[in-house]
């Protein structure tokens, strides 16, 4: 059985097929490329997959369990960590504080405990702590813990953004284009990166990018989208010389 299964979802927004009968298989430790034109239907699939969207129909089944209806925290609290196209980061709050907000859902003291200082708050707290820790120093970010995420570099707060995601200890992990905006260096600090977690954690990771010098040098499996629909699966080589991929990039000869 797969880590992650996606079963013919499709979603439909009025009269536009944003996802076509899409289907993946993930394995512990793969990392699944998904790449398209714009508008090509790459977000839609991580939005239905988290549960910001309902799929119109198929499923998503991960470690066994189907999570298509389930509502989004209850499929972060199974498993599935994701970032955004956009950063999303809490000005005013220091780099520790923005990744420790992604721990609350995982912590484990009751809401009197929230209330009042209890020996087990105090315990989840101090968890929760070693745990940002933990995954900012996978990032390399633990000696700015106590800036401000707003003062750093684009490729810096992406690294952030990563791991408020780790936080969720993840089965499976969602990249929603983190190379967007980030320079030449940037980019293969980050291709660094996501190769070395894959290889640390051993998680699944579904990796939405338009840097394809990126997504070619680590993907086990590209997935190539255009206008809603799967046009090829296959290895980096094999998708490049793929014709129905080849004319979706760069147009049909006349």
């Amino acid at each position: 059985m797969a880590l992650l299964e996606i079963r013919h979802i499709s979603k439909n927004f009025g009269g536009i097929k944003a996802i076509a009968d899409f289907s993946l298989e993930a394995e512990a430790g793969q990392i699944h490329g998904i790449i398209g034109p714009n508008g090509a239907g790459k977000t839609t699939i991580f939005n239905t997959i988290s549960g910001v969207y309902q799929a119109d129909s198929g499923s998503v089944v991960l470690s066994g369990e189907d999570i298509t209806r389930l509502p989004q925290y209850k499929i972060t609290r199974l498993g599935i960590g994701r970032t955004f196209q956009n950063i999303r980061i809490f000005r005013g709050l220091t780099i520790e504080e923005n990744v420790l907000c992604a721990f609350d859902p995982q912590s484990k003291y009751s809401v009197f405990g929230g209330l009042i200082p209890t020996p087990k708050r105090f315990k989840e707290e101090k968890r929760g702590r070693e745990l940002a820790r933990k995954y900012l120093e996978v990032v390399g970010m633990a000696d700015k813990k106590d800036e401000r995420p707003e003062n750093l570099s684009y490729g810096n707060q992406r690294k952030v953004e990563i791991a408020r995601a780790l936080m969720c200890e993840p089965k499976v992990l969602l990249l929603d284009e983190p190379a967007a905006g980030l320079t030449p260096t940037e980019v293969m600090e980050l291709t660094d990166l996501i190769k070395r977690i894959s290889v640390e954690f051993g998680f699944a990771i579904l990796l939405i990018e338009h840097r394809l010098d990126l997504v070619m040098s680590i993907s086990d499996l590209i997935h190539v989208q255009n206008f809603g629909e799967t046009i090829a699966v296959g290895t980096a080589d094999e998708v490049q010389h793929n014709q129905a991929v080849i004319e979706a990039y760069l147009g049909a000869e006349q």
